[in-house]
Formats: structure tokens, sequence, C-alpha cells
């Protein structure tokens, strides 16, 4: 099973020199991948922009996102992931999300939650057509095409897309359409039984999902879990439950992710809760602190 951890930057870092210096500390220090989330109405920058900047950086670190599908227009999403992914000579890595359920940022999207979900069910499989066929022809609830081609293609062939989530019409999801899967807040014990669906689901549609093609996103704590972030957790599960959601200090970080790997899982996405003052200093200690995971 081959271990990889990337790191996710959950907030603005758009100044060029600073965001220019991170990149090269990842790719220095050795870690997998950047991800860049895709949250409208937060601070943070613009995914695909950001990953852009990132690809013509620095030669072999990977590119990721959590991007935000429903509300987005999928050929014109075709022709932008597939040029990222040509630029950055097939780095590309993409998860797809429904979004946060908060007002503003359904509104900022247009669409609604109860409608992400058939978005999502539409889109993927047009967006999979774009990228590999030429003169496209769909009628669907949402979309009508007529002989419509995207290039360039990607440089990947195909270019895996995953999908986020853990309630269980978002897991049957990920088994019907997906190439694997990336949730968050979750236990090493709930992630493996929402595998498990997701594998029976897959079956059952005729498919297979690689095993390697099953990670987390964890966001770590280094002194104490802000209150608004335990928040944001309370307003997702009513357990309480925190240690193993947010661990608090690099070593409950390397001792979770060694829990999800005796789980099954390998692919991580890390990332700070709070912005560090020091990118630099965050990043070394982070790779002495669980990079030795990826050997």
């Amino acid at each position: 099973m081959k271990v990889r951890i990337g790191v996710g930057t959950r907030s603005s870092v758009s100044s060029g020199d600073g965001f220019g210096r991170l990149v090269e500390d990842l790719e220095t220090l050795g870690f997998d991948s950047l991800w860049l989330a895709d949250i409208l109405t937060l601070p943070a920058d613009d995914p695909l922009t950001g990953l852009a900047y990132a690809a013509g950086h620095v030669a072999r670190l990977k590119i990721g996102t959590t991007l935000v599908l429903p509300g987005r227009n999928p050929v014109r999403l075709a022709k932008q992931l597939a040029t990222l992914d040509q630029v950055s000579g097939g780095r590309l890595l993409v998860t797809f999300v429904l979004g946060l359920r908060r007002q503003a940022e359904l509104e900022a999207m247009g669409t609604t939650a109860a409608d992400r979900g058939g978005f999502v069910e539409e889109a993927l499989p047009l967006l999979r057509r774009l990228w590999s066929e030429d003169d496209v022809t769909h009628e669907g609830e949402r979309w009508s095409l007529h002989g419509v081609s995207v290039v360039p293609k990607p440089r990947q062939r195909p270019l895996d897309v995953w999908l986020g989530g853990s309630v269980p019409s978002a897991l049957r999801r990920v088994g019907a359409l997906a190439d694997g899967w990336l949730p968050a807040l979750c236990t090493p014990e709930e992630a493996a039984e929402g595998r498990a669906v997701i594998e029976d689901a897959a079956h059952a549609a005729g498919r297979r999902i690689d095993p390697e093609h099953f990670g987390v996103s964890i966001a770590y704590a280094r002194h104490g879990v802000p209150p608004e972030h335990l928040r944001r957790i309370a307003a997702r599960r009513s357990d309480g439950q925190v240690a193993d959601l947010v661990p608090e200090g690099l070593g409950a970080l390397r001792g979770l992710l060694e829990r999800f790997i005796d789980a099954g899982f390998s692919k991580f996405v890390v990332g700070p809760v709070v912005a560090p003052d020091s990118w630099s200093r965050e990043l070394e200690e982070l790779a002495e602190g669980v990079l030795e995971l990826q050997a």
C-alpha cells in the first residue's frame, strides 16, 4: 500500500511570494501534493487559479482540489480541468464535493441543498464523456448538448475523479460513479464502515474501486481546537467526539494517520485548523512528524 501525504492550506495564502515559498517547501520536503479547497464565502484562494500558479512554480508536486461541483457549467469545467492537467504535466488530483449547506454558500453557488446530489449524478458522467469523446450529445434534466467537443483533453487518460461525503447517499454515489473516496470528519472505524458500503455499491454497479483509492482529509490543531471549529463539528455531529476528528499536536496526528493506515486507507490531506505564523516552520515540523509514514 502506497501511503501518500498532501497538505491542505484551508485559508488564503495568496501573496505571490508567500504562496511560491509554500509550494517550493512542499516539494523540497517531500510531500506528495498541495490541496486547495473551494469555498466561495470564506477567505480562501480560488483553487483553480492557485493550482495553475503552483503547477508552473514547481515540477514534481501534485496539485489537488476539493472542488464544489454543484453550480458549475460542466463544459467550462471540463475545459478548465483538462487544461490544468495538461499544463501541470498530468499532476492534477480532483475530488468533487457538494459544498457547505450554509444558505450564503448555496446562494453563491446558485443551487439548493436538495439539488446538489442530483447535480453531481448528471454532471460527473457528462464530464467523463467530454474528457474522452468528441461531438458529445446529451439530453438531461439540467443540460442539453448537441455535438460539443472539449479541447484539450486531460493528459491523464483517464483523469480520476474522487468524491467526498459520508452520509449513506454520498457513499452509494461514490460506489456508483467515482474512482476514489476522500471524506473528512470521520473516525477510522467510521471510514472502514463507509468503505464497505462503497465497495458493495460499486459491486452492484458492476464496478471496482482501486483499493489504493481510499483516503481521508484531516485538519489538526497545534494548541487547542478553536471554538468556531468546534461549532462546525457540532453542526455535523451530535456525539461531541473531537479527539479522533481533530487531533491536537503532531504526535496525535501521526497516531491517527497510523490508525487509518491500519484500516486500509492510504491517501491523506492534512492541514492546520489555524493558519500558522510561518508556513515554512510548520511544514518542516509536519514533515518531521509524519512523512516517515510515506516511506
